[in-house]
């Protein structure tokens, strides 16, 4: 059970007064670092070791204080060492190792003053040893909970990508396809990010489980993944007392994402070892969003080209969610947000619940970029309500709210169409996998966890063609009013062709509006990205 906030907070004041007066870099760095992985709940000797010996780039050798492979090198010195001569030590390191071990983060420190690097932010945070309950966000990856800002060609999501691609090509070329092949992919790359986010604790169990529990031949890993995906959908008080242990620290993840039973898979050492290899990627610095290209890299090169399948970057998905539906929600807020007097606070909640109460719809959906990125700001932006309408209480002396009653935005607001049954079921895992890294956000902005596991909400992917299911009934009816997504583009297509009903009923109003709400990709899509 990951500790919550204010407990990390409690154990990091005793760590600070118990070495106030730690000084020598020989003789207390391993002690200093297990009892300060232990702040977080976590055992150090699990992730990280010591004493990394490194071949650097002058031909000249080392060895790094403390190495987390792919997230932390920390070099320690003694109190009153210079550290920015430490920094400098700590990049020669870097530079030295294996792109794939490279970490995100530097930690140089000489007992009494911390700095922490953020590579991929490029941000410094530091700070005295007394301070360290102040800043223990800043080590939130130690916990699986950190902020993450995503870049269109990211090489880390093309790589991702193509770890994925090999896996299929390995499991394709074995004779597993269609449905089952796509489905079990889909599960895959859940468990390999949950393994790397904080879904599943302790971190890598998942890697952990395939490296140690299945032959090296690969003959038993397909029957061991089938009973695990088994147990990820079966509550902890439903099964059974002699369970294997360790299938048994796996969490019941729910949502579907694991309900019904698949084909047992064949493997063999060279595809087991695909696999691994795509385990032992770092999934924590994927965006959900660059699911399309991933669903581009796996399929046939012949069926892309007929389904005219493309990713969309960020940068022009957000051109048409902002105009079309995030500039007039920002907006309201900031007018709320600057009301003053007693109706403010009932102001602000009023906005989140209508926040809540969004509901957004795109009807040839792809691998889910669109709902993924308009799921990611939507929750952004509540974010923003929720830090006001924490201070707004505070103001008025109530009790503050417990994290888990203050986000109302859910992935169950989110509806889409999609031709294909593997990108439907890729934009409905992704929307899963944005909704925990923005609960991590959350986690960090109220410092306290927040985390929603067992999935009880899901969003409503529909596999199917857009242009036989678009019409009076492709929504329920309780959506239509409200959906944000579709209102100005369907909307306005539809009142010209059926007297102002919001869901055209013909195929030509169908494609209309298809084009409509998809002109940034310069064509139709019945089953793009």
């Amino acid at each position: 059970m990951r500790l919550s906030w204010n407990e990390v907070r409690a154990r990091a004041a005793a760590f600070a007064e118990d070495w106030k007066d730690a000084a020598y870099e020989k003789g207390e760095t391993q002690s200093f670092y297990n009892e300060f992985f232990e702040v977080f709940g976590k055992r150090r000797r699990e992730v990280a070791r010591y004493e990394q010996h490194v071949s650097k780039l002058d031909n000249r050798s080392g060895c790094i204080d403390l190495f987390w492979p792919g997230v932390l090198l920390v070099e320690q010195k003694s109190a009153g060492r210079d550290l920015t001569a430490a920094y400098e030590q700590a990049g020669e390191y870097f530079d030295a190792l294996p792109e794939r071990e490279r970490p995100r983060y530097i930690l140089v420190s000489d007992f009494q003053t911390f700095e922490l690097h953020d590579l991929d932010e490029r941000e410094t945070v530091a700070f005295p040893l007394a301070d360290l309950p102040a800043h223990v966000e800043a080590f939130g990856f130690i916990l699986g909970v950190q902020r993450r800002t995503f870049r269109d060609q990211d090489p880390a999501n093309i790589e991702a990508a193509e770890l994925v691609g090999r896996l299929h090509d390995a499991l394709a070329d074995a004779g597993h396809r269609g449905h089952d092949l796509e489905r079990f992919l889909v599960r895959v790359v859940f468990c390999m990010f949950a393994d790397d986010t904080g879904v599943f604790e302790p971190h890598d169990i998942f890697l952990d489980f395939i490296e140690t529990r299945t032959g090296e031949d690969g003959a038993d890993l397909g029957p061991w993944l089938a009973q695990l995906f088994e147990i990820l959908d079966t509550p902890e008080d439903g099964r059974a007392a002699t369970l294997d242990e360790d299938l048994a620290r796996f969490p019941y993840v729910n949502g579907d994402l694991f309900k019904g039973r698949l084909r047992t898979f064949s493997f063999e050492a060279a595809m087991r070892g695909a696999l691994l290899d795509a385990c032992r990627f770092d999934w924590s610095s994927i965006s959900p969003a660059i699911f399309g290209a991933l669903f581009q890299s796996v399929m046939e090169p012949v069926e892309r080209r007929a389904q005219g399948a493309h990713y969309t970057t960020e940068k022009n998905i957000l051109k048409v969610i902002e105009p079309l539906f995030m500039d007039d929600l920002r907006a309201e807020f900031e007018r709320v947000k600057a009301r003053r007097g007693r109706g403010r606070l009932a102001a602000l909640r009023q906005f989140q619940a209508k926040l809540g109460g969004l509901t957004f719809f795109d009807p040839a959906c792809g691998c889910g970029n669109f709902l993924i990125i308009a799921y990611r700001e939507l929750r952004t932006l509540e974010i923003e309500v929720i830090r006001e309408i924490r201070e707004a209480t505070a103001e008025t002396g109530q009790a503050v709210l417990d994290a888990a009653w203050q986000s109302v935005v859910d992935v169950d607001q989110f509806y889409g169409i999609e031709l294909g049954e593997f990108p439907a079921r890729i934009a409905e895992t992704a929307l899963w996998m944005m909704d925990h890294i923005m609960n991590n956000r959350l986690s960090l902005e109220l410092g306290q966890t927040f985390v929603r596991i067992p999935l009880e909400k899901s969003p409503h992917i529909v596999h199917g063609d857009a242009l036989e299911r678009i019409g009076p009934n492709c929504c329920r009816r309780a959506i239509a009013p409200s959906c944000w997504a579709i209102r100005r583009s369907w909307v306005r297509s539809s009142r010209r062709r059926s007297s102002g009903r919001r869901c055209a009923g013909s195929r030509r109003s169908a494609k209309a509006a298809g084009r409509s709400i998809t002109s940034p990709h310069g064509s139709s899509r019945r089953g793009s990205s």
